[in-house]
């Protein structure tokens, strides 16, 4: 591309210089010839006015007169009547500019000059404009050049960020050039590697979300499946197939939720549930777990609770937390629910040393964990309570007490409080 574009604006000025340098140099040889011919014309002029002077005031006319009124690089011719021709100068050869002038009583003048002198002014004049001609040219080029690579090396870098789009790169290079074409292609080519990256950053959440939230079912459904390949009770294999089965509903509930906030993270499909039904399902789910390493869950508090909410996506973030007591908590672990105004509230909290003090307020961030772990699960357990409009907050870090916030719906009844184990 620099190659025809120098090529085009060298064949341009190319053009241009030859129209206007032929029609240049044909005026400049007019003017010349023109100029030469009134200069012999004016002095064959002012000779016969000399000798018409002096023959009127009875004066001598003689060579060195005439010499004086003559250019030395001219030749002059004077004859009059009755008398001998007076010749001034050197008479020149090949082609000449003649001028001849007649007097009122005869007398003839006539000057002569060599064409060379024109020839010689013709000669600088076309060297005059042959250089002006090579500097337009080289002028010329350099722009060009200018030009090309400002033309040019945008275009190469846009190709270079296409490419990269193309190969998984979406880091947009915010680069302008000037040129506002070019601008508006790397503004949109910006755009695109903004919305790649924000595509890749939401696939990879999703892919993250998705191996964390669907762990804990999987789980689930393994052991309950395991429990009905190793019994011949009907009664047991009814109870643990009907507790699989909730398992599997709850598995499609997850999936379904992260791709609908893997879609929109806005979109809520709260309706009012139960919050007794909800609660008493995960202390179900996780107690064979907690039993298996000495540990216990309980519950505590005002029974009889409606919440507004997904109940899916409610059992989702209380099995975060369970899990989380489970992973890095100790002893028994605790889910109380309680009311605070309009709002209900299950807060779960164990007997673990609790949040270090440095991640307190970090806690909820990705990749913020007290241990190895993945640093999701209580991300995604916020995003999910926020998602119908609840709130998960780190009431306390030691003990552990984190506290989900929904909208209640009162009931008519006085809501009884008692503990239940």
């Amino acid at each position: 591309m620099r190659r025809r574009l120098i090529n085009s604006t060298l064949a341009v000025v190319l053009v241009v210089i030859a129209v206007f340098g032929v029609s240049l140099v044909l005026v400049e040889a007019r003017t010349i010839s023109s100029s030469a011919q009134e200069s012999v014309d004016s002095e064959a002029l002012r000779v016969i006015s000399v000798i018409e002077s002096r023959l009127l005031g009875s004066e001598r006319i003689n060579p060195d007169v005439l010499a004086e009124q003559v250019d030395d690089k001219r030749y002059a011719l004077v004859k009059m009547p009755g008398r001998a021709p007076i010749e001034v100068g050197e008479r020149p050869s090949g082609s000449v500019i003649t001028a001849t002038q007649v007097g009122e009583h005869g007398e003839k003048v006539t000057i002569e000059e060599s064409s060379s002198a024109v020839t010689r002014e013709l000669g600088r004049t076309l060297m005059i404009i042959g250089a002006v001609a090579l500097l337009a040219i080289v002028s010329a080029v350099l722009l060009a050049v200018r030009q090309a690579n400002r033309l040019a090396s945008p275009l190469t870098d846009l190709a270079e960020t296409a490419e990269r789009l193309g190969s998984g790169d979406p880091r947009p290079r915010h680069k302008r050039y000037g040129v506002p074409e070019l601008d508006r292609v790397a503004d949109v080519l910006d755009s695109s590697a903004e919305r790649i990256a924000r595509m890749l950053t939401a696939e990879r959440r999703l892919a993250a979300d998705a191996s964390h939230q669907l762990r804990t079912p999987l789980t689930a459904l393994s052991m309950r499946i395991e429990e009905i390949s190793v019994t011949d009770d009907p009664e047991t294999v009814k109870e643990e197939a009907n507790i699989a089965l909730t398992q599997v509903e709850r598995l499609t509930d997850v999936v379904q939720r992260l791709l609908t906030n893997a879609r929109d993270p806005r979109t809520g499909s709260a309706v009012v549930f139960d919050l007794d039904e909800v609660v008493k399902q995960q202390i179900e789910e996780w107690r064979p777990a907690y039993r298996g390493e000495g540990r216990a869950v309980v519950r505590s508090g005002k029974q009889g609770l409606r919440a507004v909410g997904t109940p899916g996506a409610v059992a989702q973030v209380l099995a975060a937390l369970i899990e989380n007591s489970l992973m890095h908590g100790g002893g028994t672990v605790a889910l109380r629910t309680r009311v605070t105004g309009n709002q209900a509230v299950i807060e779960v909290t164990d007997e673990g040393p609790g949040v270090p003090a440095d991640l307190g307020a970090r806690i909820f961030e990705r990749t913020i964990s007290g241990r190895n772990s993945t640093g999701i699960g209580l991300a995604v357990a916020r995003d999910l309570a926020e998602a119908d409009g609840g709130r998960l907050e780190l009431l306390q870090q030691q003990p552990p007490v984190f506290a989900l916030f929904l909208s209640r719906v009162a009931l008519n009844r006085k809501e009884p409080e008692r503990p239940v184990r």
